[in-house]
Protein backbone atom coordinates (compact mmCIF):
# COMPACT_ATOMS: atom_id res chain seq x y z
CA UNK A 1 0.00 0.00 0.00
CA UNK A 2 2.58 2.38 0.93
CA UNK A 3 4.18 2.95 -2.60
CA UNK A 4 1.19 4.02 -4.20
CA UNK A 5 0.73 6.76 -1.98
CA UNK A 6 4.21 7.94 -3.23
CA UNK A 7 4.13 11.53 -4.24
CA UNK A 8 0.59 11.81 -2.99
CA UNK A 9 0.60 13.29 0.98
CA UNK A 10 -2.96 13.62 1.37
CA UNK A 11 -3.32 9.64 0.31
CA UNK A 12 -0.25 9.23 2.31
CA UNK A 13 -2.43 10.61 5.55
CA UNK A 14 -4.86 8.82 5.02
CA UNK A 15 -3.16 5.43 4.74
CA UNK A 16 -0.83 6.67 8.33
CA UNK A 17 -4.57 7.75 9.69
CA UNK A 18 -6.01 4.30 9.35
CA UNK A 19 -3.11 2.46 10.97
CA UNK A 20 -2.91 4.55 14.03
CA UNK A 21 -7.03 4.28 14.81
CA UNK A 22 -5.75 0.57 13.95
CA UNK A 23 -3.23 1.03 16.72
CA UNK A 24 -4.97 3.09 18.98
CA UNK A 25 -8.42 0.46 18.87
CA UNK A 26 -5.83 -2.28 19.42
CA UNK A 27 -3.25 -0.89 21.96
CA UNK A 28 -6.15 1.03 23.62
CA UNK A 29 -4.58 4.44 23.86
CA UNK A 30 -5.96 7.76 23.10
CA UNK A 31 -6.00 10.07 19.84
CA UNK A 32 -3.50 12.47 21.05
CA UNK A 33 -0.73 9.63 22.38
CA UNK A 34 -1.08 7.83 18.48
CA UNK A 35 -1.09 10.77 16.71
CA UNK A 36 2.39 12.25 18.54
CA UNK A 37 3.99 8.75 17.99
CA UNK A 38 3.01 8.51 14.44
CA UNK A 39 4.38 12.28 13.76
CA UNK A 40 7.33 11.48 15.63
CA UNK A 41 8.45 7.90 14.53
CA UNK A 42 5.96 7.07 11.85
CA UNK A 43 5.64 10.24 9.48
CA UNK A 44 8.43 11.58 7.25
CA UNK A 45 11.20 9.66 5.96
CA UNK A 46 14.73 8.62 7.14
CA UNK A 47 17.83 10.03 5.88
CA UNK A 48 19.22 7.74 3.82
CA UNK A 49 16.46 5.61 3.61
CA UNK A 50 13.82 4.53 1.14
CA UNK A 51 10.96 5.76 3.30
CA UNK A 52 8.11 3.19 3.55
CA UNK A 53 10.27 0.71 5.91
CA UNK A 54 9.12 -0.37 9.27
CA UNK A 55 5.75 0.95 8.58
CA UNK A 56 7.04 4.34 7.49
CA UNK A 57 4.59 7.01 5.71
CA UNK A 58 7.08 9.05 4.39
CA UNK A 59 4.73 11.78 2.18
CA UNK A 60 1.87 11.57 4.82
CA UNK A 61 0.60 15.27 5.06
CA UNK A 62 0.51 15.90 8.97
CA UNK A 63 -2.23 18.02 9.52
CA UNK A 64 -4.98 16.35 7.66
CA UNK A 65 -3.75 12.78 9.54
CA UNK A 66 -4.14 14.24 12.73
CA UNK A 67 -7.32 16.00 11.89
CA UNK A 68 -8.58 12.19 10.68
CA UNK A 69 -7.59 10.59 13.65
CA UNK A 70 -9.07 13.00 15.82
CA UNK A 71 -12.29 13.70 14.64
CA UNK A 72 -12.90 9.82 14.34
CA UNK A 73 -11.69 9.11 17.70
CA UNK A 74 -13.54 12.55 19.15
CA UNK A 75 -16.69 11.41 16.91
CA UNK A 76 -16.28 7.64 16.94
CA UNK A 77 -19.80 6.90 19.07
CA UNK A 78 -21.78 8.64 16.48
CA UNK A 79 -19.37 7.14 13.29
CA UNK A 80 -20.03 3.60 14.67
CA UNK A 81 -23.57 4.36 14.73
CA UNK A 82 -24.08 5.08 11.10
CA UNK A 83 -21.49 2.33 10.14
CA UNK A 84 -23.51 -0.21 11.78
CA UNK A 85 -27.01 1.30 10.10
CA UNK A 86 -25.31 0.92 6.99
CA UNK A 87 -24.16 -2.76 7.91
CA UNK A 88 -26.59 -5.30 6.95
CA UNK A 89 -27.50 -6.99 10.18
CA UNK A 90 -25.50 -9.96 9.57
CA UNK A 91 -22.44 -7.76 9.51
CA UNK A 92 -22.04 -6.51 13.30
CA UNK A 93 -19.31 -3.80 13.76
CA UNK A 94 -17.39 -5.95 15.83
CA UNK A 95 -17.00 -9.03 12.89
CA UNK A 96 -15.14 -6.21 10.51
CA UNK A 97 -11.56 -7.03 10.51
CA UNK A 98 -10.00 -4.48 12.73
CA UNK A 99 -8.12 -2.54 9.77
CA UNK A 100 -11.39 -2.48 7.82
CA UNK A 101 -13.06 -0.82 10.89
CA UNK A 102 -10.46 1.93 11.48
CA UNK A 103 -10.79 2.43 7.55
CA UNK A 104 -14.79 3.22 7.80
CA UNK A 105 -13.91 5.37 10.45
CA UNK A 106 -11.14 7.36 9.08
CA UNK A 107 -13.45 7.72 5.86
CA UNK A 108 -16.21 8.68 7.72
CA UNK A 109 -14.50 11.14 9.97
CA UNK A 110 -13.32 12.62 6.67
CA UNK A 111 -17.12 12.27 5.05
CA UNK A 112 -17.98 14.81 8.22
CA UNK A 113 -15.51 17.71 7.21
CA UNK A 114 -17.32 20.22 4.93
CA UNK A 115 -14.30 21.49 4.56
CA UNK A 116 -13.05 18.57 2.81
CA UNK A 117 -12.80 17.11 -0.37
CA UNK A 118 -16.27 15.95 -2.39
CA UNK A 119 -17.87 12.70 -1.03
CA UNK A 120 -17.08 10.94 -4.16
CA UNK A 121 -13.84 11.71 -3.64
CA UNK A 122 -12.70 10.88 -0.44
CA UNK A 123 -14.78 7.21 -1.28
CA UNK A 124 -12.43 6.85 -4.20
CA UNK A 125 -9.66 7.36 -1.54
CA UNK A 126 -10.01 4.78 0.67
CA UNK A 127 -11.27 2.82 -2.08
CA UNK A 128 -7.47 2.81 -3.13
CA UNK A 129 -6.44 2.45 0.83
CA UNK A 130 -9.07 -0.84 0.67
CA UNK A 131 -7.50 -1.79 -2.18
CA UNK A 132 -3.73 -1.57 -0.61
CA UNK A 133 -4.56 -3.13 2.58
CA UNK A 134 -6.94 -6.24 1.19
CA UNK A 135 -7.22 -8.68 -1.62
CA UNK A 136 -10.70 -9.98 -1.12
CA UNK A 137 -14.08 -8.63 -0.99
CA UNK A 138 -13.33 -5.70 1.80
CA UNK A 139 -13.00 -3.42 -0.42
CA UNK A 140 -16.49 -3.60 -1.73
CA UNK A 141 -17.76 -3.30 1.89
CA UNK A 142 -15.73 -0.50 2.01
CA UNK A 143 -16.93 1.00 -1.11
CA UNK A 144 -20.61 0.23 -0.41
CA UNK A 145 -20.65 1.44 3.40
CA UNK A 146 -19.06 4.72 2.44
CA UNK A 147 -20.99 5.32 -0.44
CA UNK A 148 -24.43 4.90 1.93
CA UNK A 149 -22.77 7.37 4.37
CA UNK A 150 -22.00 9.97 1.87
CA UNK A 151 -25.46 9.96 0.51
CA UNK A 152 -27.04 10.43 4.35
CA UNK A 153 -24.57 12.70 5.14
CA UNK A 154 -24.17 14.99 2.14
CA UNK A 155 -27.15 14.11 0.15
CA UNK A 156 -26.58 17.52 -1.79
CA UNK A 157 -23.94 16.26 -3.36
CA UNK A 158 -25.89 12.83 -5.07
Amino acid sequence: MAQAARGRPRTAARVAAVQALFQSEQAQVGAETVIDEFIRHRLGELPGTGGFEDGRVPDAHAPLFARIVRTATQQQDAIDRMIVEALTADWPLARLDPVLRALLRAGAAELTMGDGPPAKVVINEYLDVAHGFFEGDESRLANGVLDRLARQMRPAEF
